[in-house]
């Protein structure tokens, strides 16, 4: 791993908590520059303090929501490195409502913040890549981008528009040798239910049992690099609720009478 990454410039977003937070961390400690980016920046200076190589590292604030200052942020990290080999495509906000009781503006904004938000930046960025005639999209989706589920039904939309999108990309900028990488994870050891819009657009504050007696982040991060360095186009990660994707292939109609007797926290 350490080869692939030493002194290549990763632009991680949503990198204050989770997934992100753990690939700035893996990436830095394999020799990589890393660009940290979500809103909240004492967040993300914290987990600047906790990099192996600091020095090798910048703090940009990025809101997913604010979408006209994409170009003006990307111009930032090429004045300051030169280039992205990487865009870790991370940043986005989970559901815990049913789509009944859901206002449809907080439909919206769940795919304001993961599809557009997400989109928005790698059109920022693809300029760049295609100029340097490389590149590498890692779209940290969700096993939600391969089936819907209770209390989730925007955030699965967003994650299965980003599959469509993201296929889309590879295909069209083989050309420039970009690739792109989706990775689906399932229940992983983080925060993200603690953020999770609730039916009134509200947080839904909680810690789900799902993510308590998940993988912990750090293997799910390390499975994740792993792919990137074989260039995999996709990978599912996560324990045995990753086999609901080979089920629903294979055996739609086992996998229908499984999934609706599973818990949505």
């Amino acid at each position: 791993m350490n080869q692939s990454f030493e002194n290549r410039v990763a632009w991680v977003v949503g990198a204050s908590s989770g997934i992100g937070a753990e690939i700035a961390l893996q990436f830095n400690a394999a020799g990589g520059i890393v660009v940290l980016s979500a809103r909240n920046e004492a967040k993300l200076k914290a987990v600047q303090s906790r990099l192996k190589f600091p020095e090798k590292s910048m703090i940009l604030s990025l809101d997913l929501e604010d979408q006209t200052k994409f170009s003006e942020k990307t111009k930032t990290v090429i004045d300051a490195f030169g280039k992205i080999d990487f865009l870790y495509n991370n940043g986005g906000l989970s559901q815990r409502g049913e789509a009944a009781s859901t206002a449809l503006e907080i439909d919206r904004r769940i795919m304001e913040i993961n599809y557009f938000g997400n989109i928005g930046l790698t059109k920022a960025v693809l300029p760049y890549m295609q100029k340097q005639k490389s590149g590498h999209i890692i779209v940290i989706s969700s096993i939600a981008g391969k089936f819907g589920f209770y209390l989730r039904s925007a955030y699965a939309a967003s994650k299965h528009a980003l599959q469509g999108f993201y296929e889309s990309v590879l295909l069209e900028e083989a050309k420039n040798n970009i690739f792109v990488t989706m990775a689906y994870p399932g229940k992983i050891n983080t925060e993200i239910s603690k953020s999770a819009l609730n039916d009134q657009g509200e947080a839904h504050g909680k810690m789900d049992h799902n993510q308590e007696t998940g993988m912990s982040v750090a293997v799910c991060v390390k499975k994740l690099l792993k792919a990137v360095t074989k260039r995999k186009k996709s990978i599912l990660i996560g324990n045995k609720e990753i086999w609901a994707v080979h089920i629903k292939r294979f055996s739609p109609a086992l996998f229908w009478r499984i999934i609706r007797k599973q818990s949505p926290t």
